[in-house]
């Protein structure tokens, strides 16, 4: 069978652990023997993270800004256990912090329907989009561990000279430090991107902070939003028939819960974080979740937005088959091949990913499945290991 070809490579960002493993075993059994894979390849690997001075990251980053596409595996981002079980030479930060501090965009998180599953809330029958900034906050913090009594300030001097300077706590004892930043390029990039997806899904457009709290950090982030609103898409959102509002993060929860779904929820980084893994395992499971980073110069890069599955790791080094579920991996592969197509005008590249895509749901709806699907289907069927799964797919495919 003639494989189908690329104009232009994916940049491919290599993970850790489970998700690596299953990675390699996506593109053997789904995607090598239908397309002639062109990538550009980045081991993002926590091993090769230390060993290049995390310089690989940066430069996996730099190349999807080159080539406007790419596919990542899940990572880790280490801690104290890490550093000691891969013998680190530093704590490195997020990676996917730093890959999305360099594309300054906007995530995007949406659920994947799952046939004969229903969500833990019940009145949600429509996805739910979690716009998530993809730039600063709590990822791009500065932290210091207070041994003793002194004075904390907040100094900002200026090019001019000039200083901004405030006491924030005379310290009677021990504690911690934290400071964290945003550009008002940034969050206007992030509003755009919101209002311009919500008009293309024909959604209603929810953004949702704590100004009442952080007056000033959160009130430029709410301003920017109604100011973009209110000079340049109101009149295209009234046209569209949906409509933006700002409401505070507690009581957009309280919202979400009561509704059908089927908005575009903005938040900022770490709050999108958080809620689009809460919305994710309500609707059923973090691996049935599409991702995708999409910045002002057009840079798409798809991932897989759940963690690297280390438990299953760890039983899967003591030669035992897991059941891990490998779709929104998958779900990340056919999200870039069909981009790539898009922007390379290669149809049948971009048809091949939809049938890929038919291909997991028919699968899933004949209850060939996964563990963590399995028990939360009603009758419970009985559940495959992932290589099992993943043939599965493929005899589908090939038909």
């Amino acid at each position: 069978m003639d494989r189908i070809q690329m104009k232009n490579p994916v940049v491919e960002m290599d993970g850790d652990e489970m998700t690596r493993v299953l990675w390699a075993e996506i593109k053997k059994e789904l995607l090598e023997p239908f397309v002639a894979l062109n990538t550009v390849y980045y081991d993002l690997g926590l091993p090769n993270r230390d060993a290049t001075g995390d310089a690989v990251t940066v430069e996996a980053a730099e190349a999807v800004k080159k080539w406007k596409v790419g596919v990542k595996c899940a990572t880790i981002t280490p801690n104290d256990q890490r550093m000691t079980e891969y013998k680190l030479h530093r704590m490195w930060r997020s990676p996917n912090g730093t890959i999305r501090a360099i594309l300054d965009g906007t995530v995007f998180r949406t659920q994947i329907p799952c046939p004969g599953l229903k969500p833990f809330i019940p009145g949600w029958t429509q996805p739910i989009t979690v716009a998530r900034h993809g730039y600063g906050d709590l990822y791009k913090d500065t932290e210091f561990r207070i041994e003793g009594p002194g004075q904390a300030e907040l100094l900002f001097t200026g090019a001019d000279g000039s200083e901004q300077r405030a006491t924030i706590y005379d310290f009677e004892g021990a504690g911690v430090l934290q400071g964290c930043f945003n550009k008002d390029s940034s969050i206007e990039n992030f509003a755009r991107s919101c209002f311009e997806y919500a008009l293309g899904e024909r959604r209603d457009l929810w953004f949702s902070a704590k100004d009442t709290i952080m007056k000033t950090y959160d009130g430029v982030f709410k301003q920017t939003f109604q100011r973009l609103y209110d000079e340049e898409y109101k009149p295209r959102f009234e046209a569209a028939g949906i409509r933006y509002f700002y409401t505070l993060i507690d009581d957009a929860v309280a919202r979400l819960l009561r509704s059908h779904g089927g908005v575009v929820w903005a938040l900022k980084n770490y709050d999108g974080d958080v809620m689009s893994d809460m919305i994710s395992t309500a609707f059923g499971s973090l691996a049935m979740m599409t991702s995708v980073l999409v910045n002002a110069d057009g840079c798409f890069e798809f991932e897989a937005a759940h963690g690297t599955v280390t438990q299953h790791y760890y039983r899967y080094l003591r030669r035992e088959r897991t059941s891990t579920n490998p779709v929104a991996m998958i779900y990340a592969w056919t999200g870039a091949l069909r981009k790539r197509a898009e922007l390379d005008g290669t149809p049948a590249l971009a048809a091949f990913a939809d049938r890929l895509e038919q291909a997991v749901m028919d699968t899933i709806a004949a209850g060939t499945v996964t563990g963590d699907l399995a028990a939360l289907m009603e009758p419970k069927p009985a559940s495959v290991d992932s290589w099992q799964f993943l043939a599965a797919v493929r005899k589908r495919l090939e038909a």
